[in-house]
């Protein structure tokens, strides 16, 4: 079964713990895959989840509801500060 490879950035990987994780890749859309994570790492990572952007395969991926597609690497990129 194919996965994902979910990369972890900034705030996000701080609320993880982890630059990155493997989840099963079944049929499910970015929203549905943000659920998971913040259920599985709790309410710091969702509140991250929230006002995150999101790369799939390195494209910025707008629509949450659209399918991921298989074996894809979706990056979680909190609001950076500064410039």
């Amino acid at each position: 079964m194919p996965t994902l490879v979910i990369r972890y950035f900034a705030a996000a990987r701080a609320a993880t713990g982890v630059p990155e994780e493997t989840v099963p890749g079944g049929v499910r859309s970015l929203d549905q895959l943000t659920g998971e994570l913040a259920q599985r790492h709790g309410a710091r990572l969702g509140t991250v989840l929230e006002m995150a952007s999101f790369l799939v395969d390195g494209v910025a991926w707008h629509d949450r509801r659209a399918p991921l597609p298989a074996g894809a690497t979706v990056d979680v990129l909190p609001p950076f500060a500064g410039g």
